[in-house]
């Protein structure tokens, strides 16, 4: 199974609630989801496909020691991957913090805010034969 989009831009929800890209707060006790994705995209744009950045935003998030992970790696891997993962289209990125979410040919990941004028080309359809999808909404109707 493939997990990556390729030429894809997943544009903000419609009921996304801030105008503008915003990174996501942490928790007192570390961070969020959301937190994780942001800092893991923006330090590597197009450094990721969905399916490396789910994984390691999930052994950030639970807190997995480089000691396990050295031990038990591949049996922690396949045991994630085994289970449905939501895809982008639900992160916070784009639902709740005013992120587009750009695939490249590769499948490698970058964000871009709501309020630049690569989200507004992106959205105009600018870039040629990239493929726009909406972000979940935050609510149902």
């Amino acid at each position: 199974m493939d997990w990556n989009y390729y030429d894809t831009f997943i544009t903000v929800a419609a009921d996304c609630p801030v105008e503008t890209g915003t990174k996501p707060p942490d928790k007192k006790d570390g961070k969020t989801k959301p937190g994780i994705e942001f800092e893991l995209i923006t330090n590597h744009p197009y450094g990721y496909t969905q399916k490396e950045l789910l994984y390691e935003v999930h052994i950030r998030h639970k807190n997995i020691p480089e000691a396990e992970l050295a031990e038990r790696g591949d049996q922690i891997r396949d045991e994630f991957y085994m289970k449905p993962q939501p895809c982008l289209r639900a992160s916070m990125l784009p639902k709740k913090y005013g992120w587009g979410i750009h695939f490249n040919a590769k499948g490698q990941i970058a964000i871009v805010p709501v309020e630049s004028p690569d989200y507004r080309r992106f959205v105009e359809g600018a870039y040629g034969n990239v493929k726009l999808l909406a972000a979940m909404r935050n609510k149902r109707r």
